[in-house]
């Protein structure tokens, strides 16, 4: 485990495996931590770098009462790059990861960035009226405006915690194990309600759909069958990045917006052949 100080004096923790070749930066979600990469850390680190960061207000990192924008988040990532002095890098972004990644691309570039991998994630959470239907469905809009502001107060109430619980039930489909759930809902009650609510809601807030045409770095898209994210909004947003991949997990394979804890082999391998194909392709330019 490594710490930083970001540029506003925030001390931020992460864990970095020090192996060969591009690193690899992986974010989590909203109101997660970086343990949610466990299984990446063991199955990807052996043939590359993974790095791994408690974004502010999660996990091991510090909590202070400023800060919680998405924009602010992209910031502490580059403060992390620049710490490690990370030149060139593989990206991917889990749910509010994702949308951290394409702030940092749409405010300093994606120079740094040889590819990108993005994961469950809409690229507009909430369903504002000025949204067509087939927009918010494209986009695949979760909350309704009113449900949003109504679900930020819940969180923030007396009841927070079963609420918190539901939520994160409300992530999985079907009949899911057990001590999965278990795990995912305590590594959430590191967020306090004063961080999680207003990053809530600035999450929900944003419309990634122009940004993601100028995405211009390889970019994989993966959804997943059984997520509460629809797979088509995932199908939406690799036909707006150009050139992009896709890929679906059946509910066979994993059946959540958990996938890379769910089935961890399936989703390793996914995103090794996205990445190792770069590795390839570097070295025989190299040759």
């Amino acid at each position: 485990m490594g710490e930083l100080m970001t540029n506003d004096r925030v001390r931020l923790t992460y864990r970095d495996t020090g192996g060969e070749g591009v690193p690899l930066v992986m974010l989590h979600g909203w109101g997660q931590t970086q343990k949610m990469f466990r299984h990446q850390m063991d199955g990807l680190a052996p043939a590359r770098r993974v790095i791994t960061l408690d974004l502010r207000g999660h996990g091991l990192s510090e909590k202070p009462r400023h800060g919680y924008r998405i924009a602010r988040l992209a910031h502490d990532v580059l403060d992390l790059v620049d710490h490690l002095g990370l030149d060139r890098f593989d990206a991917l972004g889990w749910s509010m990861g994702a949308s951290v990644w394409w702030s940092f691309i749409d405010q300093y570039g994606s120079g740094r960035i040889r590819r990108l991998v993005a994961v469950d994630q809409p690229a507009a959470v909430a369903a504002v009226p000025w949204l067509t239907p087939e927009e918010q469905r494209d986009s695949g809009a979760i909350f309704g405006v009113a449900d949003l502001l109504e679900l930020g107060a819940a969180l923030a109430g007396p009841d927070g915690g079963r609420v918190r619980d539901d939520f994160v039930r409300g992530m999985f489909s079907g009949d899911p194990d057990g001590d999965l759930i278990a795990f995912v809902m305590e590594e959430i009650k590191s967020t306090p309600s004063f961080a999680g609510v207003p990053l809530l809601y600035d999450h929900c807030a944003q419309d990634w759909r122009d940004v993601l045409p100028r995405v211009d770095v390889p970019t994989l898209v993966i959804g997943c069958e059984g997520s509460h994210v629809s797979p088509a909004s995932q199908r939406f947003i690799a036909g707006l990045i150009p050139d992009a991949r896709l890929h679906v997990f059946p509910a066979g394979v994993a059946n959540s917006h958990f996938p890379f804890l769910e089935n961890p082999p399936a989703f390793n391998a996914v995103v090794d052949t996205f990445l190792s194909a770069a590795d390839e392709i570097s070295s025989l330019a190299i040759a």
